[in-house]
């Protein structure tokens, strides 16, 4: 057995959850409502305030949807109750971020500002002029968008100027060192 597939889901107070015959799961809290198509080799069952995944067989295809379900499930879940949120930062001369209505303005060193606009059940803030906030009930669509920002400019090598993610690493190389 999944050692992520075999733990229940714990259903906080306040969200709803259905399981339609075809293995759509509707998630409801007070954020909003997601929905998700599990496989067909996984059962989804409500137990004592609980949501369990089983798998039907021990083949690799139900093994390895096993515990990618429970994670989906459990993501829902956090999401309709607390969200889920990304930060970028900035780094560079000019390089900067501004929220003009519901778009994102870049600027990132490019002879025109790039525009963002935010998509559906996604928001965006800037905290700082080189801060970016994303933020949605959707993890999958939060760390989509939060990718899409960061493609414009991702960070460079050398000086390490570009949109990175918060805590992200990036490996400095030395350049050249010149003639002596």
């Amino acid at each position: 057995m999944s050692r992520i597939g075999k733990m229940p889901v714990e259903i906080p107070a306040g969200v709803e959850i259905k399981v339609d015959a075809d293995n759509t799961v509707s998630v409801k809290g007070p954020k909003g409502e997601l929905k998700e198509k599990i496989s067909k080799l996984i059962g989804v069952e409500l137990k004592d305030g609980a949501i369990l995944v089983t798998r039907a067989g021990d083949d690799k295809a139900a093994r390895s949807a096993h515990g990618l379900s429970r994670s989906l499930i459990a993501n829902m879940v956090t999401g309709v109750t607390a969200g889920f949120e990304r930060k970028l930062q900035i780094s560079g001369v000019g390089y900067q971020a501004e929220k003009k209505g519901d778009a994102l303005v870049l600027s990132l060193g490019y002879s025109h500002p790039v525009e963002l606009k935010d998509p559906e059940g996604i928001s965006t803030e800037t905290p700082s002029p080189t801060e970016i906030l994303v933020r949605g009930i959707s993890k999958s669509e939060v760390g989509n968008y939060a990718a899409v920002v960061r493609a414009w400019r991702p960070p460079e090598p050398y000086k390490g100027k570009g949109v990175r993610y918060e805590k992200e690493v990036i490996r400095r190389k030395e350049g050249k060192t010149g003639k002596k």
